[in-house]
């Protein structure tokens, strides 16, 4: 990586990696919720990340970039990390919570990833692109806040007990 275009394609390949991994972590997810706005929750993330995925496809079509190429390591291992929690709890409910605080991880290692995306897209005159990551970026903060809400309305109180 020589400018900052190279290192704009590498993180949008990383992103599209982090996606595609994401669409087979959150089945697992939402099997093991056991609340169902959880499931509920879970199931529009995975919604949201087929559609994060294809603009980020139509995002690299535009630049004339291949999005495959990369492994994003990080969402590898807070997949892992995630998957390894999956037998830990003894409860339903501390189930629950600890499903929204390994997703709340991903969801901000994806925040700031996208932050990251549109201020390169901003900088090398990719406006069009630097919208669509933004519209990414706030769905992006909008699932972590609907997170937190389930937590703190219901989940987290449950698992206290």
């Amino acid at each position: 990586m020589k400018t900052l275009k190279d290192l704009f394609e590498h993180q949008l390949k990383d992103l599209y990696n982090a996606e595609t991994q994401q669409l087979d972590a959150l089945p697992k997810m939402i099997d093991h919720a056991n609340d169902n706005k959880l499931k509920e929750a879970f199931k529009n993330s995975l919604k949201e990340t087929k559609e994060q995925r294809n603009r980020l496809t139509d995002i690299c079509s535009e630049l004339n970039i291949e999005p495959t190429g990369e492994t994003c390591n990080a969402m590898e291992g807070l997949i892992e990390e995630a998957e390894g929690f999956f037998s830990e709890p003894e409860s339903s409910d501390v189930m629950d919570a600890g499903l929204i605080a390994e997703a709340q991880r991903i969801e901000h290692y994806e925040i700031s990833g996208y932050g990251t995306a549109v201020r390169y897209a901003k900088e090398l005159g990719h406006k069009n692109i630097a919208s669509k990551l933004q519209e990414t970026l706030d769905e992006e903060y909008n699932c972590d806040q609907r997170l937190d809400k389930l937590a703190e309305s219901r989940i987290n109180e449950k698992a206290i007990a």
